[in-house]
């Protein structure tokens, strides 16, 4: 149904002098519905000109913008509000913890050269492991259709949900984010979920160590910062010591008692 629909609204937009008028609520549930899919592999070119597959991403989570380069206002904003958030969550979890890539999808304007520009006036050209990609209409199409991002031609531009989509490290859809100026927990809650989501198998040592920093790093709003909360351990070890007397007035008790 999902597919039939994103479809539909394609084929509209191709349609010279066709009624086009942009509906947010049917471009929301194209968007709800594609969490839980696996983003496919796809090949698209970096600043460079050089052939960029999505695939060599997997293995961290991912956090994909799409924009087209001649927007002047929202496409900017998200991608000026991105730079900080990207700065902050990586400074919680890590330089090299998750990816980021943003994608032209205004396929006849947005080349290599222009993502180039656009990232360098977004001051996001300088920003380790965040790759700007452009992509021919058939790539395009099809990247916008497997991420739930429906994007419709107007008089301004394009009318599209200001979307953020987060992949986790298997390529799976796992949230969509919506918002011009994203708060910081927005986008850093559900990598935090992701990054430190260690899998048993990679040792029990790396998996608690892990499962310590998911509940202990905590964010505040005074600063705008991640900071690794000291005093759930020393709940902790209280808790501990109480038990630990409990216990012992328990044994000693049994002890006279016999």
């Amino acid at each position: 149904m999902t597919r039939a629909l994103f479809t539909a609204w394609l084929l509209l937009a191709a349609v010279p002098g066709a009624a086009q008028e942009y509906d947010k609520d049917s471009a929301l549930a194209i968007s709800q519905a594609a969490i839980g899919t696996r983003l496919d592999d796809y090949r698209l070119r970096d600043i460079h000109g050089q052939s960029f597959d999505l695939a060599r991403l997997r293995g961290r989570p991912l956090v994909v913008s799409m924009i087209y380069t001649s927007c002047h206002h929202v496409c900017p904003m998200i991608t000026r509000s991105l730079v900080d958030t990207v700065d902050v969550a990586r400074e919680a979890l890590g330089e090299d913890s998750f990816s980021v890539v943003t994608i032209g999808f205004d396929w006849k304007v947005d080349s290599p050269e222009r993502m180039r520009q656009f990232a360098a006036q977004q001051g996001a050209a300088d920003t380790s492991d965040w790759h700007f990609l452009a992509g021919d209409a058939h790539t395009i199409d099809a990247l916008s259709e497997n991420l739930g991002f429906l994007f419709f031609p107007s008089a301004k531009g394009f009318d599209h949900l200001t979307q953020t989509t987060v992949v986790d490290r298997k390529g799976i859809i796992y949230r969509q984010l919506y918002g011009v100026d994203l708060d910081t927990p927005t986008l850093v809650e559900p990598l935090k979920e992701l990054v430190f989501d260690t899998p048993r198998s990679a040792g029990l040592i790396d998996h608690w160590v892990s499962t310590f920093k998911l509940f202990c790093t905590v964010y505040d709003p005074n600063s705008d910062r991640y900071r690794f909360d000291y005093s759930i351990f020393m709940t902790i070890a209280v808790g501990l010591l109480c038990l630990g007397a409990i216990a012992t007035f328990i044994v000693r008790e049994w002890r006279n008692a016999h």
